[in-house]
């Protein structure tokens, strides 16, 4: 999901220090941020072979990089990984991973299989606090999980009070297995002052969201 910070603070008024990215794969937002002038970025991606070609491709010692899946609890789980069957599959393959079962994404893409899984490990984004994550130096959160949204947030309580913009996927459609609709997301985020401010349905079934301060 590539963010224009730019017309953000342009329409909003947001300028971003530091990003929480969740759900990392090969790290390609990098350049993005970089250009935009974020100063603080942190990747989470708990797929290995994902976050080795990451490891591989940043090599930024500023940026902060951990194999891990965050959610609401401490766990280790499986994660069902995704294949892409068309042209630059190397590229494409995994992006659709989460920790939950695919459903109807098996009917709307079917050229992306989920043939494999893999353990991974699950950390609140809370646990993180005060020992490698400084919240003082990140405000947007930035959430890319497949369906597992609701859980990330859950488990970032904590920083979520200092936390200026959360971007992330919504769905109004059961692709993954128990995957929240977007008004579970609207309403877990307005308890903590959050308002959908922009919304993008170019997935049909999904999307994705901006949520600012009311």
């Amino acid at each position: 999901m590539l963010i224009d910070f730019e017309q953000i603070h342009f329409n909003f008024g947001i300028k971003t220090k530091g990003v929480l990215h969740v759900g990392a794969h090969h790290g390609q937002e990098y350049h993005n941020y970089k250009r935009q002038g974020v100063e603080n970025i942190a990747f989470f991606e708990p797929v290995a072979s994902h976050f080795n070609i990451m490891k591989k491709n940043i090599t930024d010692e500023n940026v902060k990089m951990f194999q891990v899946a965050l959610g609401s609890e401490e766990k280790t789980t499986d994660i069902y990984i995704s294949d892409f069957l068309g042209e630059n599959a190397e590229s494409f393959k995994g992006q659709s991973s989460s920790l939950l079962k695919p459903k109807k994404h098996l009917e709307q893409y079917q050229d992306i299989p989920f043939n494999e899984t893999e353990q991974v490990k699950v950390v609140t984004l809370n646990s993180l606090l005060g020992v490698d994550i400084d919240p003082e130096k990140y405000d947007f959160l930035n959430i890319d999980v497949q369906g597992y949204e609701l859980e990330v947030l859950r488990g970032a309580s904590e920083i979520l009070p200092t936390i200026n913009a959360v971007y992330t996927e919504i769905n109004r459609d059961e692709l993954y297995e128990g995957c929240p609709m977007v008004e579970e997301l609207d309403e877990y985020l307005s308890t903590f002052g959050f308002v959908r401010k922009l919304t993008d349905w170019s997935g049909r079934t999904w999307g994705d969201a901006l949520y600012l301060r009311g």
